[in-house]
């Protein structure tokens, strides 16, 4: 094993001042820490924790009960505290928390339909932040710039900082909305500086700062007294090489080339390790890509604390402290030749009692059932530290969306999560399981094959300004909730600090475990004889809401069928669908219940097709084919008029109808 050593001599530090006063947290302090990845290596002081509200189904409950009605309930649009009058309107409650504390990170999917914003601050009447949701989160704005705020993957995010002293109120003018808010609450006694519109104002400059580092998170700032160690390593089958650093110090960047005959196995059959101040487990432990945020192989993003260039040269920007030595370990696990070169940044870095190591551990599994649902670990560990990201990697064989599982998160042994979401797309800062590939500073879709979620797909999100601190153990679960069933493939690596003496349950992967496994032949998706599909149907007219088409695997003949969202009682639409031949028809149709979905009234060519039909069911179903009588069809285009005449008394918000397809029987 070749083994070199860089040394280097240290100038002390001498502490200076006496009594510890924690520093006010302002607005500026906070829009300070957006980009300061050194700031993430000590303990927060002052303290705080981080914590979410959402849109989460309220059914949740009991983890012990493993239902779609219970522990995983999908209905998590529309959800809030409560709804409050002022000055004779409805407000719904998004948010509210006690202060000291800070929002961090605000999202939705649809925040047109939450209509105004307001954020109340320290028991005040009037809101200091008032505006469209839209605006707000959409990144075209003062304050929310761009990238501060934003739209990637059809999500929106603002991470702007918004502090309080006291007390915080989030309420929006409509309702029917997914959201997440992610706030910190510092502990008793800290000076906190409430957001006000002035305050904003005099930091624009600030703002624009922050906003210019976000949108170049790739380079690389200037860290005093800093050196170069150069990295060039040919790894043959079962080689390994090891760079060791001297402290106390921290590496400030990794940046890394790779050349392989087959580069997605080159970077998930190379494993690297780091080891700090003599430990025998290595605090850092995946494969190479994985590490670098980017599976399988190399593609392309770019994000503050990692990236992978256009180039493809791949570079972390983690600060990596130790106080008296560090080891870095490369070993080919592939049997084929890899070269690695690049170059590894340290510098100065004083050590306390604060200071925590820099964790990254991977783990896999290929492969997970998608029935009956499961919660899959992220992260287990235990100590003091903060969590800090993720990466997953997904091998799905189908078109389907394979995320519709919440995350949860539990800090210092909650019995119930402080982070329960809405959705694992969600999470990761997008929405509607968009397969649209994006990039961000915090967030990423860097890889979807498709078509729609077919394949291999690789998403990030980094918790930088919305870090989670913990003081004794910090557990991550993300549900597996796939809308079909099969098998799927899944790999994550979770990124945290923590204190020396902390503890985690990753195993150390094993060699056959370090491959990249393809997705298997999408299957051609099976079709109904005779079937009019409902996806292919013209709209000829619509009073209200959004029709489109969607997929699915709810047993959907071509596994699509027409969709009607965000529709309201008394709405009506249109459908015109093909019929050869003129005659007399028994009519059937095929439909979709589900908990959200309406009571609908039919028409064809406008006579009653029957009584109004119920499309309420606790899960997602599709009926049976429903007789809906028997009608004169002329060639050519005809007529189906849906009509919404309200909702089962047991349905959760929403007003949705589908329709798979109609068939026809010739009739006497």
């Amino acid at each position: 094993m070749p083994r070199r050593t860089f040394v280097r001599l240290l100038c002390s530090v001498l502490l200076m001042g006496a009594a510890h006063a924690a520093p006010q947290v302002t607005f500026e302090s906070l829009l300070s820490e957006m980009t300061n990845l050194e700031a993430l290596t000590r303990f927060p002081d002052p303290a705080y924790t981080c914590k979410q509200f959402s849109s989460y189904d309220r059914r949740s409950t009991d983890p012990n009960e493993l239902t779609d009605e219970n522990w995983f309930a999908n209905g998590d649009r529309g959800r809030h505290l409560r709804t409050e009058e002022r000055n004779g309107e409805t407000e719904w409650v998004m948010m509210d928390a006690a202060g000291p504390g800070a929002i961090v990170r605000m999202w939705s999917a649809n925040p047109k339909d939450a209509g105004v914003l307001r954020i109340f601050l320290d028991g005040a009447e009037e809101p200091v932040i008032e505006m469209p949701l839209t605006e707000f989160l959409g990144g075209e704005h003062m304050p929310t710039i761009n990238p501060i705020g934003g739209v990637q993957g059809l999500g929106w995010n603002s991470y702007l900082p918004i502090p309080y002293a006291k007390h915080c109120k989030v309420t929006c003018s409509q309702g029917d909305f997914y959201y997440h808010v992610n706030y910190r609450t510092y502990a008793p006694g800290t000076q906190v500086a409430s957001y006000t519109s002035a305050a904003a104002q005099r930091a624009q400059q600030a703002i624009q700062d922050v906003a210019k580092r976000l949108s170049t998170p790739a380079s690389f700032g200037p860290v005093p007294s800093t050196w170069f160690v150069e990295l060039d390593e040919a790894l043959a089958p079962g080689a390994s090489a090891s760079t060791e650093f001297e402290g106390p110090a921290a590496l400030y960047r990794l940046a890394m080339n790779v050349e392989a005959d087959d580069m997605p196995a080159a970077l998930r059959g190379c494993l690297i390790e780091i080891f700090f101040d003599g430990g025998t487990t290595p605090a850092v432990q995946a494969p190479l890509g994985d590490f670098f945020g980017t599976a399988p192989g190399a593609n392309a993003y770019l994000s503050l604390p990692s990236g992978v260039t256009s180039t493809g040269q791949m570079y972390s920007h983690w600060v990596m402290p130790f106080e008296r030595s560090a080891r870095m370990t490369l070993t080919n696990h592939t049997q084929s030749d890899i070269a690695v070169t690049g170059q590894a940044v340290a510098g100065p870095y004083e050590w306390s009692d604060r200071s925590m190591y820099f964790h990254a551990k991977w783990r896999t599994e290929n492969p997970i059932a998608t029935r009956p649902r499961q919660d899959w670990n992220y992260l287990d560990c235990t100590g003091t530290g903060v969590f800090v990201g993720v990466m997953c990697h997904v091998t799905n064989p189908v078109k389907q969306w394979w995320g519709e599982g919440d995350e949860k998160i539990y800090v210092d042994g909650e019995a119930f999560p402080s982070h329960f979401g809405t959705g694992t797309e969600d999470y990761f800062g997008y929405a509607w399981c968009c397969p649209e590939t994006f990039t961000h500073a915090y967030h990423n879709q860097p890889r979807c094959d498709g078509p729609g979620n077919y394949g291999q797909t690789c998403v990030s999100r980094f918790h930088i300004i919305d870090n989670i601190p913990f003081t004794q153990s910090f557990k991550f679960d993300m549900e597996v909730w796939h809308w079909t069933e099969c098998e799927i493939g899944m790999a994550v690596i979770a990124y945290w600090y923590a204190k020396p003496g902390g503890t985690d349950t990753f195993s150390a992967p094993a060699p056959g475990q370090l491959i990249v496994v393809d997705a298997p032949p999408m299957p051609e998706p099976k079709r109904v004889e005779g079937a009019l599909e409902g996806e292919d149907f013209e709209v000829v007219s619509s009073t209200g809401g959004n029709a489109r088409d969607q997929e699915g695997a709810w047993g959907w003949s071509g596994e699509r069928q027409f969709w009607w969202t965000h529709a309201k009682t008394g709405d009506k639409t249109v459908l015109a669908f093909p019929v050869k031949t003129a005659g007399r028809y028994q009519v059937l149709g095929r439909f979709t219940k589900a908990p959200d979905y309406a009571i609908a009234q039919l028409h064809v060519n406008g006579a009653p097709a029957g009584a109004p039909l119920d499309f309420f069911h606790p899960g997602v179903i599709a009926t049976p084919e429903i007789p809906l009588g028997v009608f004169d069809l002329t060639e050519g285009d005809n007529t189906l008029t849906i009509t919404l005449t309200g909702r089962n008394a047991k349905a959760i918000d929403g007003m949705m109808f589908g329709l798979d397809y109609l068939r026809l029987e010739p009739a006497p």
